[in-house]
C-alpha cells in the first residue's frame, strides 16, 4: 500500500461519510482509495460545484464530508466553494494533491498553504510517510471537533512512497462542553426575570432544537432562527420563523418589542439583528456560544455563556421553573394569523413582465410535497423562497451564504439531496447563478436525482439593477434567454411559469412518475428591489 492509498482507506475509518471531486492525474488514486474503503464518491463537472456538494452534505448530515482535487488548477477551481464552507465552518476535508517538493518548476506549482489560509481554511500536509498516519489524524480531528474546513496537501513524491504498517491512533468522540454552573445560574436568572423573552437559534443550534423547544416552553420564550438555522422549529405554535432581514413583519415587531434576545449558537450579526434595528434599546442581550471569540463580536452583549447550547439549555432545564412569559393567547393567535410571508397581502405584480415572485413562490409551496429539502442561491430572488417555502426542519433547509457568492445554489442542492435522499431536492436559483453553474445540471441528471430547479430569471443581475436604479445597467441585463430549452439539452423535463395557472406544469410532473427532474424556468415581473435587499446593501 502506498500512501495515497493509505490516506484514503484511513480517512474511510475514521468515518468520513461521502466524497466528491473532479479527478485528476494527482488525485487519481487517493479517490480510489475512498471508493474501495466504501465512501461514496460523486464526480462533478468542476471543482467549485464539488466543493459546494461537499459542504452541503456535511452541513445536512452533520458528518464530515471529502473534497478531492488535482494539484494547482484544481484546487484553485474549488476556492469558491473552499471558502464558503470555512466561512461557515464545516467539517470538510480537501485532499489537495500537491507538486513534490523538488518539482520547483512544475506547471502546477502554487503556494498552496497560502491559498486555503486566505480563505480561512486550515492547511494541513502529509509530511512524509512516516508522519502519514498523525498527519490524517491530526487533519481528522481539526475538521471535526474544531469545525474547520481543512486543507491537506498530499504532495505526488509521498503519495507514491510505501506507506507504513500500523494501525491509526485512536480518535475517541469528545463529550459536549458543559457551561460553568455559575454562568447558568446568571442566565436562569436573566430569563426568569424576562417579561418577553425572544430565542434566536443560529448555525451551532443545529442539533439543539428538542432542548430549546423545551426551555421555550418553560422560560416563555418566542422562538426565531437565523437563516442557516432555519426550519429548526417548524410546526412550532410558538415560532417566529427566520430573524433578521426575511423576517415577516410580525416576527420584526415581536422581536424588537422583546425585553430578552438570548443568541443560541448565533453571531446576531447584522444579517440577523438588521443591522441592530431589531434589537430594542432596552432590550438584554445574551449570547451562548463555544466560541470565546463569537460572543460580543459583532455587537455588545450583556452575558456571555461559553458552552455547548444542547449542554446550555438542558442544565438551565433543570433549574428554571414554568412562567408565561411571551406565550399569551394574544400572541400565539397573532403567529397563527400573520405568521408566514404567506399571510401577508400583496398586490400582484404577473403582467407582461412575468409572475410576481411572491405568487410563485406561494404557488409552489402549494403543489411540492412538504417532505422537502430547499437550497437557496444568492441573488435579489433569495428571499422569496427562502421566506415562502415552507421546509421540515432544519435540515430540510441548505442556505451557502457566508461568502455571498452567485452561482452554488445548484450543488447545493445535489449535496443536499444524496444527504436525504428520502426527501424532494428544490434548487432555487436566479437566472445568473443558474447559467454561472449549468455544467452541474448534467450531474443532476447523470445521478437520478428527483430534482426540481426553479429558476426566477428577472434578465440580469437584479440586486445590482435595483441598487443602482438610475445608473446605466448594460453591463448588469441580459437578453431573454430560454432556460427550458437549456434544461432539457441536459435531459431534464422543463416547464415555463408566467402565470400562477401555468404552476400546473409543476403540480403535474410532481404527480409522477418523475422520470427526469424538472426544471422550472419563471420569467418575474419586477419588484422593485425585493424587501430584503436594501438592508442587505447597508453591509457593502
Amino acid at each position: 500500500m502506498n500512501v495515497a492509498e493509505f490516506v484514503g482507506s484511513a480517512l474511510a475509518e475514521l468515518g468520513v461519510g461521502h466524497a466528491f471531486g473532479v479527478v485528476g492525474s494527482g488525485n487519481f488514486h487517493v479517490t480510489n482509495a475512498l471508493r474501495a474503503a466504501g465512501v461514496p464518491f460523486v464526480a462533478a463537472r468542476h471543482e467549485g460545484g464539488a466543493a459546494t456538494m461537499a459542504d452541503a452534505w456535511a452541513r445536512t448530515t452533520g458528518r464530515p464530508a471529502v473534497l478531492t482535487v488535482h494539484q494547482g488548477c484544481g484546487l484553485t477551481n474549488a476556492m469558491t466553494g473552499i471558502a464558503e464552507a470555512a466561512k461557515s465552518r464545516t467539517p470538510l476535508l480537501v485532499l489537495a494533491a500537491e507538486t513534490g517538493a523538488a518539482a520547483v518548476r512544475s506547471n502546477f506549482r502554487i503556494d498552496q498553504n497560502a491559498l486555503a489560509t486566505a480563505v480561512g481554511a486550515v492547511a494541513e500536509r502529509v509530511h512524509t510517510p512516516a508522519s502519514a498516519a498523525a498527519d490524517v489524524v491530526r487533519a481528522f480531528r481539526t475538521a471535526v471537533e474544531q469545525r474547520r474546513t481543512v486543507v491537506l496537501n498530499l504532495p505526488l513524491d509521498v503519495q507514491a512512497a510505501p506507506a507504513p504498517d500500523g494501525p491509526l491512533p485512536a480518535v475517541p468522540a469528545l463529550a459536549p462542553v458543559r457551561p460553568d454552573s455559575g454562568a447558568v445560574a446568571e442566565l436562569a436568572a436573566v430569563i426568569a426575570a424576562a417579561e418577553r423573552p425572544v430565542f434566536v437559534a443560529g448555525r451551532g443550534a443545529r442539533s439543539a432544537g428538542r432542548e430549546l423547544r423545551a426551555l421555550g416552553t418553560v422560560s416563555g420564550a418566542l422562538l426565531a432562527t437565523s437563516a442557516v438555522a432555519h426550519g429548526l422549529f417548524a410546526g412550532d405554535p410558538w415560532a417566529l420563523g427566520i430573524s433578521g432581514g426575511f423576517a415577516t413583519p410580525l416576527a420584526a415587531e415581536l422581536i424588537r418589542d422583546a425585553d430578552l434576545v438570548v443568541g443560541w449558537g448565533c453571531a446576531l450579526n447584522m444579517w440577523t439583528t438588521r443591522h441592530g434595528t431589531l434589537l430594542g434599546p432596552d432590550t438584554r442581550v445574551v449570547q451562548v456560544d463555544l466560541d470565546a471569540d463569537a460572543i460580543g463580536a459583532h455587537r455588545p452583549v450583556d452575558l456571555g455563556v461559553l458552552g455547548d447550547v444542547g449542554a446550555t439549555a438542558s442544565d438551565l432545564l433543570a433549574v428554571l421553573t414554568p412562567r408565561t412569559g411571551y406565550r399569551t393567547d394574544a400572541v400565539r393567535a397573532a403567529i397563527a394569523d400573520r405568521g408566514r410571508w404567506r399571510d401577508v397581502p400583496h398586490d400582484d405584480l404577473t403582467g407582461a413582465g412575468g409572475i410576481d415572485p411572491r405568487t410563485l413562490s406561494t404557488g409552489l409551496d402549494d403543489v411540492l410535497p412538504r417532505e422537502r429539502t430547499v437550497a437557496v442561491d444568492s441573488g435579489n430572488f433569495m428571499g422569496y423562497p427562502s421566506a415562502y417555502l415552507s421546509v421540515p426542519d432544519e435540515a430540510g433547509f441548505c442556505f451557502t451564504q457566508a461568502f455571498q457568492s452567485i452561482g452554488l445554489g445548484l450543488a447545493t442542492a445535489i449535496g443536499a439531496a444524496l444527504a436525504r435522499p428520502d426527501r424532494l431536492p428544490v434548487a432555487a436559483l436566479g437566472d445568473g447563478g443558474a447559467l454561472m453553474a449549468a455544467a452541474e445540471l448534467e450531474t443532476v441528471v447523470r445521478l437520478g436525482l428527483p430534482m426540481v430547479v426553479v429558476v426566477y430569471d428577472d434578465r440580469g443581475y437584479g440586486a445590482e439593477v435595483h441598487h443602482f436604479p438610475d445608473a446605466d445597467h448594460t453591463t448588469v441585463t441580459f437578453p431573454d434567454l430560454d432556460l427550458a430549452v437549456v434544461g432539457r439539452g441536459y435531459g431534464f423535463e422543463a416547464v415555463t411559469v408566467r402565470t400562477a395557472p401555468d404552476l400546473k406544469g409543476v403540480a403535474d410532473w410532481v404527480a409522477g412518475p418523475r422520470r427526469a427532474p424538472l426544471l422550472v424556468h419563471a420569467p418575474i415581473a419586477s419588484d422593485g428591489g425585493s424587501w430584503w435587499l436594501s438592508e442587505a446593501f447597508r453591509g457593502h
